[in-house]
C-alpha cells in the first residue's frame, strides 16, 4: 500500500510539473526545433573557439597549417568591427578564414553528426580535416555539413576550416555590387553554428532533403474558427541504418501552461537509406487563436520512438490563425476584418558588428518594433535570423519574408535558378512560423521577365500546398504581378485607378521617405540622433504625415511598412541611413514616440518632444494616444488642455501642438532673478475618459555633474555563451538626474568580471563621444556566468568633470552546452587590421555611372 501511494504521489507530481512546465518562449531554436529533453537528439553550441584571419591564407585548409598566431573569436562574428559611421563601402570586402579544432564529444557515439551553419556571408568553402566538404553560394541560408559522412567519429580530434568571401559577385543573388547597394554585405560567420547529433532513425531536415513541400516537420491547418481547428503535423523520418525500421511518431500539443491538449500517434515503416512521412492530425476544440494582440503559442512536441525507445524529437511553436486577403473587402484575421497593418522594414545591421547580432538582440529588435506599435515587419531584403523569426511568433509580429535581391537582374539563366532555389529553401526553413504572412519571391525593385515572376509564384504554391498558406507579394507594375500575385505592392492612390484589380489587396512596402533626390539623400525624415531636437522633431512630424497616409479609408488598402526603423550602413552613400526611429545602437529618437502614440489600444502614453534647452522651439509638441493632453507651464503659470485629434481617414492620433509654451527668457527670470529654478518645468498629462491616466514632467538640465549607466536589457538577461552582448549606455546628467542633451564629453569605459567591451579607440568605440546626452558601448559576455562591472568616467578628468559611475550586471548560464577548445582571453574585442582590407576604389567615371544607375532604379520603384 505504501508503495502504491508513492507511485500515485509521483504521478501527481509529474502531472503538476507538466501543468507548470516552463514555456519555450524566449528559448533558442536550433535548425527549426526547440530542443526537447530526453528526445535522443544532441545539440551543442559550436560558436566558440574559432581561430580567425582577415585576408587570404594559402593552405589554411590543411590540418598541418599553423594558425597559432590567429586570434580566437566567437560566432556570430563579423570579419572586421567598423565605426558606427562606416557607410559608403568602407566595410571590409574580401576573403577571411576561420579554423576550429575540437574533439567530437563522446555522447555522439552512434549518432549522425552534422554541423549546421545558420549563414555565412558571401560564398564559402568548408573543409573537414583538410578535405573540401562543400562549396556554397549565398549569404543568408543554412549550410549543413555531415561530419559522420566525412569520417568523423565520437572521440576523434577534428579541424574545420572555413573560407568566407564577401566580395562582390554577380553570379548569385543579390548580385549587385555593394558600391551600388542600399545595404552592406558585412562579412563573416555572422549567425550561429550548431553541432547536432541525431540517431540513424530521426526527423530529417527539410533543406537537406531537398524535396518539394517535404522533409522535416510541416505544420498546417484547415477549418480554423473560434470553435475548432484541424491541425496537421507532417513529420518525415529518415532511416540511415541498413535494416527496415518501424518507428512511431508521437505528437503532443501543449498549451501555455504545459497541459497536453491533444496527442497523436502514427506508426510508419521506413526502408533502409530512405525516408517516410507520417501525417498525424487532430481537431482542437475552442482553440486559442493567434493575433498580434494575443500571440498565443502552443508547444508541439514531436517524438520518434523506435523499439520502445525515444530516438529523436523536438518542439515547434504553433500559432493557429486564419488570414484572408479579400480584395476590396480588405484583410481579415480569424474571421473578422482587421485594422491597418502598420510596421517597418528591417535590416539586420547593428553598430560596430554589422550583421553579427546575437539571438538576444534579435529578440530585442522584435520587441523594440512591437513596442513602437508595429504589427508587421518586412524583412529587407533577405531572410532574417531564425531567432528573429522566433521572436516575431512569440511577440505577435507578422512578417514578410523575401528572397535575397535588390535592383539587379542577371540574364544568365543560372542566376534566376539560384533565386528560385533560395525561395524554396526560405519556405522550407520558415514555413512553420505563424508570423509569416507573405512571401516575397522576387527581386526587390528589379525589372525581371514575366516568366521569372510566374515561376516564383508557382514555387510558393508548390512548397506550401495547403490551405491558409502565406500569400505572395510583389510590385504591382512588375511583369507578371498584377494579374497573378495575391498582394500587390502599391500606394493609396492606386485604389480605383484604371487597371488596379478590385480583387487584390494593396500594401505599401516602403513608406516615409522624402528625399530631395537619390544622389544627395537630403531628407526630411532622416535625422541622426546626434543632430538633436529640431531635426528629430522634423523627422517625427514628417513620418506622422506619411503614417497618416496609410489610413486611406478604403479596405482594399491594407497598410504599409516604414522605411526603416533602425539606422544602418549602406554601400552606395557615405552617410548611414538616418531615418530610423532608433539609432544603430537602438537608442530611441522622437519618431519612436510618434509611432508609439498612434495605437490607442495600448497603454496610455504622453511624450513631450521638447528638451527645454536655450535653443528649443517655443511651440511644444506632445505625442499622446489619449483623448486630450493638459500642459502646465512652470507649475501653473499657464495651463492649457488640447484634444488629441483622432481622424480615421488620416492620423489615428495627431501630434498636439501647444503654441508658445516654452519661453527661455521667462525660465531665465525664475532661474537668474528669483533663484527659483525648481519651478522651471513642463508637465504633460494624458487624459482619457475625463481622468488623468499618464504624465511626463520635463525640466531643463543644469550643469553636467554626473554619469549615469544603464543596461538596455528589455527583460532579457545577458547569456554567458561567449557571443551574447548588450548595449550599456552612459548618460550625462545634472544633480537631479536630468539628461544634459547638449553635453560634449568623451567617456572612457573599463570592465571587470565575465565580460568584455566590443571595440576600442580605432573605431571610436572606447572612449566614446557623448551625443545628445549619451554614449553607448557594447558589452559581450564570456562563456562563464557571473558579475560584470562596467566603469565609466570622463576621458579627461578634472575638478568639475562629471562624476564617474559604476554598474554591475549579471550574466546567466547558457542552456545549450558548448563544444570548443580555444577561448579568447582579451577583455576588449578589437578590430582586425585595416591593412588587410581589399581595395574598393572606383574612378570618378565609374562612381558617377553607378550612382546614375541607382537613381534610375529608385525613380522607377522608389518612394513616392
Amino acid at each position: 500500500m505504501k508503495h502504491l501511494l508513492s507511485i500515485l504521489l509521483m504521478l501527481l507530481t509529474m502531472n503538476a510539473a507538466s501543468m507548470n512546465a516552463t514555456p519555450t518562449e524566449g528559448k533558442t531554436s536550433v535548425a527549426g526545433f526547440f530542443p526537447l529533453n530526453g528526445s535522443g537528439r544532441i545539440v551543442y553550441n559550436f560558436n566558440q573557439g574559432w581561430r580567425f584571419h582577415l585576408g587570404d591564407a594559402k593552405g589554411a585548409e590543411a590540418t598541418t597549417f599553423n594558425d597559432s598566431k590567429w586570434e580566437v573569436v566567437c560566432a556570430p562574428h563579423t570579419v572586421r568591427l567598423e565605426p558606427s559611421e562606416a557607410s559608403g563601402g568602407r566595410n571590409y570586402q574580401g576573403v577571411a578564414w576561420y579554423r576550429k579544432r575540437f574533439r567530437m564529444p563522446k555522447d555522439m557515439l552512434g549518432k549522425d553528426a552534422t554541423l549546421y551553419f545558420e549563414a555565412i556571408m558571401g560564398k564559402q568553402e568548408i573543409y573537414v580535416n583538410g578535405k573540401l566538404a562543400t562549396s556554397h553560394l549565398g549569404g543568408y541560408m543554412p549550410i549543413i555539413i555531415n561530419l559522420t559522412q566525412c569520417g568523423v567519429k565520437a572521440g576523434d580530434e577534428c579541424i574545420i576550416a572555413v573560407k568566407a568571401d564577401n566580395s562582390d559577385d554577380k553570379n548569385y543573388p543579390p548580385g549587385k555590387k555593394q558600391a551600388a547597394l542600399d545595404f552592406c554585405y558585412h562579412g563573416g560567420m555572422y549567425r550561429d553554428v550548431w553541432l547536432i547529433g541525431k540517431s540513424p532513425i530521426a526527423i530529417t531536415d527539410a533543406n537537406e532533403q531537398n524535396s518539394v513541400a517535404g522533409g522535416g516537420a510541416f505544420l498546417h491547418f484547415d477549418n480554423i474558427s473560434e470553435k475548432k481547428a484541424d491541425v496537421f503535423v507532417n513529420v518525415e523520418v529518415g532511416n540511415k541504418s541498413t535494416a527496415t525500421a518501424s518507428p512511431t511518431v508521437i505528437v503532443r500539443i501543449k498549451d501555455k501552461g504545459g497541459k497536453v491538449v491533444a496527442t497523436m500517434k502514427q506508426k510508419i515503416s521506413v526502408a533502409p537509406k530512405s525516408a517516410t512521412t507520417a501525417t498525424p492530425h487532430t481537431t482542437l476544440r475552442t482553440p486559442h487563436l493567434w493575433s498580434p494582440e494575443s500571440p498565443y503559442l502552443y508547444d508541439v512536441e514531436i517524438s520518434v520512438v523506435n523499439g520502445g525507445k525515444t530516438v529523436d524529437g523536438g518542439i515547434l511553436h504553433m500559432g493557429i490563425r486564419n488570414a484572408e486577403f479579400c480584395g476590396k473587402d480588405g484583410f481579415w484575421l480569424n474571421g473578422k476584418p482587421y485594422h491597418q497593418l502598420i510596421g517597418g522594414n528591417r535590416h539586420q545591421d547593428f553598430a560596430y558588428v554589422g550583421n553579427a547580432v546575437p539571438n538576444s538582440q534579435q529578440w530585442r529588435d522584435a520587441k523594440r518594433l512591437k513596442d513602437a506599435g508595429m504589427t508587421i515587419i518586412r524583412a529587407a531584403h533577405y531572410p532574417q535570423d531564425p531567432a528573429f523569426m522566433d521572436a516575431c511568433d512569440e511577440l505577435g509580429l507578422f512578417i514578410i519574408v523575401p528572397t535575397p535581391g535588390w535592383q539587379y537582374w542577371n540574364k544568365d539563366p543560372k542566376f534566376g535558378e539560384l533565386v528560385h532555389e533560395n525561395t524554396r529553401q526560405i519556405i522550407r526553413r520558415d514555413r512553420n512560423h505563424t508570423s509569416v504572412l507573405m512571401w516575397e519571391p522576387i527581386l526587390n525593385e528589379t525589372r525581371y521577365p514575366e516568366d521569372f515572376a510566374l515561376k516564383a509564384l508557382d514555387i510558393t504554391h508548390e512548397e506550401f500546398p495547403y490551405p491558409g498558406r502565406p500569400v505572395a507579394a510583389a510590385d504591382m507594375n512588375s511583369a507578371g504581378v498584377k494579374d497573378n500575385y495575391d498582394v500587390l505592392y502599391g500606394w493609396t492612390d492606386d485604389i480605383g485607378k484604371e487597371g488596379t484589380p478590385e480583387n487584390k489587396c494593396i500594401f505599401t512596402r516602403e513608406f516615409g521617405e522624402m528625399v530631395d533626390d537619390w544622389y544627395a539623400h537630403n531628407c526630411l525624415n532622416r535625422a541622426a540622433r546626434s543632430w538633436g531636437e529640431k531635426p528629430m522633431l522634423t523627422a517625427a512630424l514628417s513620418l506622422s504625415d506619411t503614417y497618416g497616409e496609410m489610413f486611406h479609408g478604403q479596405r482594399q488598402f491594407i497598410g504599409g511598412c516604414q522605411w526603416h526603423p533602425f539606422d544602418h550602413q549602406r554601400g552606395y552613400h557615405p552617410d548611414p541611413y538616418y531615418g530610423g526611429i532608433y539609432d544603430a545602437f537602438r537608442q530611441k529618437k522622437y519618431a519612436f514616440e510618434m509611432f508609439r502614440s498612434q495605437d490607442r489600444t495600448q497603454e496610455p502614453m504622453v511624450f513631450v518632444a521638447n528638451e527645454m534647452t536655450q535653443f528649443s522651439d517655443e511651440d511644444v509638441v506632445v505625442f499622446s494616444n489619449c483623448d486630450s493632453v493638459r500642459l502646465t507651464q512652470f507649475e501653473g503659470d499657464k495651463v492649457l488642455t488640447l484634444p488629441v485629434v483622432h481622424d480615421a481617414g488620416d492620423k489615428p492620433c495627431a501630434p498636439v501642438v501647444f503654441k508658445g509654451f516654452w519661453n527661455f527668457w521667462k525660465a531665465r527670470e525664475y532661474s537668474y532673478k528669483q533663484r527659483n529654478w525648481q519651478r522651471v518645468s513642463l508637465l504633460a498629462e494624458g487624459i482619457k475618459d475625463g481622468k488623468v491616466v499618464c504624465s511626463e514632467k520635463k525640466m531643463p538640465s543644469r550643469r553636467s555633474t554626473k554619469i549615469r549607466l544603464y543596461a538596455d536589457e528589455m527583460g532579457r538577461k545577458l547569456t554567458a555563451d561567449g557571443s551574447d552582448f548588450i548595449v550599456v549606455v552612459a548618460e550625462i546628467t545634472d544633480d537631479n538626474g536630468n539628461v544634459k542633451r547638449l553635453a560634449k564629453d568623451n567617456i572612457m569605459f573599463s570592465i571587470e568580471g565575465e565580460g568584455r567591451i566590443i571595440g576600442d579607440e580605432t573605431i571610436f568605440a572606447n572612449p566614446r563621444a557623448v551625443e545628445w546626452g549619451s554614449a553607448p558601448i557594447l558589452v559581450q559576455a564570456t562563456d562563464k556566468p557571473g558579475s560584470i562591472t562596467i566603469h565609466a568616467r570622463s576621458a579627461f578628468s578634472g575638478v568639475y568633470a562629471p562624476a564617474e559611475a559604476t554598474l554591475t550586471i549579471e550574466s546567466v548560464a547558457a542552456e545549450i552546452p558548448k563544444c570548443f577548445t580555444d577561448e579568447p582571453s582579451a577583455k576588449t574585442v578589437r578590430t582586425a587590421s585595416a591593412s588587410a582590407a581589399a581595395s574598393q576604389q572606383m574612378t570618378d567615371e565609374e562612381r558617377q555611372r553607378t550612382l546614375e544607375e541607382v537613381n534610375r532604379q529608385q525613380m522607377d520603384f522608389g518612394i513616392q
